[in-house]
Formats: structure tokens, C-alpha cells, sequence
């Protein structure tokens, strides 16, 4: 398994950039017990990811398909914006791509536009080739008495595909992983979760008011997002 953190660090410049980021690097490296690289920029940052997710794509279609899971949120979103590049410029194909969305929000109307998958939509899979029925996400406007057998089947659609190949995360301010809010267990697998104060707030942006906000969140859990083979988190 490769989990990596990657962090952008605005600089001016100085003469001693260079061995600042390294140190950092190795710093974050000891104490973190995960490898996490520094980049001068979020683009060159993204790009990079995209790359090795790109490299991945290219790999598994020669045999099988590709399983991802995605966030929406403004983390990924430079990420996405070259992969879209890779696709129109370079020839890079989803067709043979499974993605799942890590969250939804919860309780949403049937035809709210401000879902997550909407903005993973908006960001990423309108403008590429990948086929719609690789394409998974919770339900958010589901009956409350269903949630709990809902979230047993979402999970066992994952492992109907084995792992994910990747799992691209944001970090919330939080610390959570997608919608994993401090105290989630290890062993955490999808289910329906209460937002913290500081993420329903953060959300509300989206939403135009905190009044607006959606309580809570069907999410994927730690152990899900764990098993992927490479986990990217940003």
C-alpha cells in the first residue's frame, strides 16, 4: 500500500527553498511514518497525481479496469482540471475507469443541485469518456428507515470490484478523510455519519445559508478509503 500526502508551501523564492522543503520533507517523513512530498505550487502538485493516476489507467487497461474513489470539495479540483487536459490533449481514456464518490450529503431533495456528485460531475465526469454505469454514489435523498441496509449494499459494491487502485482525498479542516470526522474508527465502513460543527459550517458555502445545510452524510469509512492500494491525499 502507498498512502502520500502532498503539500504545496508558497515561497518567494529565497536561496534556501530548495533545502527548506527538504528539510520539512524529511521532517514530516520521521514523524509522520508517511512519505510526503512538497511542492512549490497546488498545480505542480496535481499534476503529479494525475500522472500517476493516469499511469495507473493506462496500466489496468490492458487487462481490467481501473477502480478510483473520488471526493468532490476544492482539494481535488486542480487534479481533475489535468485529467481533462490528459484526456483531450493526450489521448488519456476513462472507458474501461470505475469510480465511486466517497460522500453525499444527507438528507438532500431528489433534485438538489448541490449534491457532491453534482460538483464530481461539474469538475470531472462530464467532460471526459467515461461510461455512466461505472460510475457510483451514495443516495442522498433515501428514505432515513433504509440508510443502514443502503450503506451495507454501497459497501458491498466496492468490494464487488476488490479494492480501489486509488483513493484520492482531501484533508477537511478537521482532519477528516471525506466525510470521517475526528473519533471514526479504524474499522469504519460506509454509513451514515453527523457533520461536525466546523464541516457543516465549511458546507454551508455551498449551500447559501447554515439553515440550508444538510446535517449529516453518507460516507465512505476509514477501513474503505484504507484499502486502497495507493491513497493520495492532498
Amino acid at each position: 500500500k502507498q498512502i502520500l500526502v502532498l503539500k504545496s508551501v508558497s515561497t518567494g523564492s529565497p536561496p534556501d527553498t530548495t533545502d527548506r522543503r527538504m528539510h520539512l520533507k524529511n521532517h514530516l517523513d520521521k514523524t509522520r511514518k508517511i512519505p510526503t512530498d512538497i511542492y512549490e505550487s497546488v498545480e505542480e502538485g496535481a499534476n503529479y497525481i494525475a500522472r500517476e493516476i493516469a499511469q495507473t489507467i493506462r496500466e489496468k487497461q490492458k487487462q481490467d479496469a481501473s477502480a478510483i474513489g473520488t471526493p468532490g470539495g476544492d482539494s481535488p479540483s486542480h487534479v481533475y482540471t489535468e485529467l481533462i487536459r490528459m484526456h483531450k490533449e493526450e489521448g488519456l481514456s476513462f472507458r474501461n475507469v470505475i469510480v465511486f464518490n466517497m460522500y453525499e450529503y444527507y438528507p438532500l431533495a431528489p433534485d438538489a443541485i448541490n449534491s457532491n456528485f453534482n460538483a464530481l460531475k461539474s469538475m470531472l465526469l462530464d467532460h471526459i469518456d467515461i461510461d455512466k454505469q461505472n460510475i457510483f454514489t451514495p443516495d442522498g435523498s433515501i428514505a432515513k428507515d433504509t440508510i443502514f441496509e443502503y450503506c451495507r449494499l454501497y459497501e458491498q459494491r466496492i468490494e464487488s470490484f476488490g479494492v480501489f487502485d486509488i483513493a484520492l482525498l482531501g484533508i477537511g479542516r478537521v482532519g477528516n478523510i471525506a466525510f470521517n470526522e475526528p473519533g471514526s474508527r479504524l474499522n469504519s465502513t460506509t454509513r451514515l455519519i453527523l457533520l461536525d460543527n466546523a464541516s457543516r459550517n465549511e458546507a454551508s458555502k455551498i449551500f447559501g445559508t447554515i439553515e440550508n445545510t444538510p446535517i449529516s452524510s453518507i460516507t465512505m469509512g476509514v477501513s474503505t478509503i484504507l484499502g486502497a492500494k495507493k491513497v493520495y491525499l492532498l
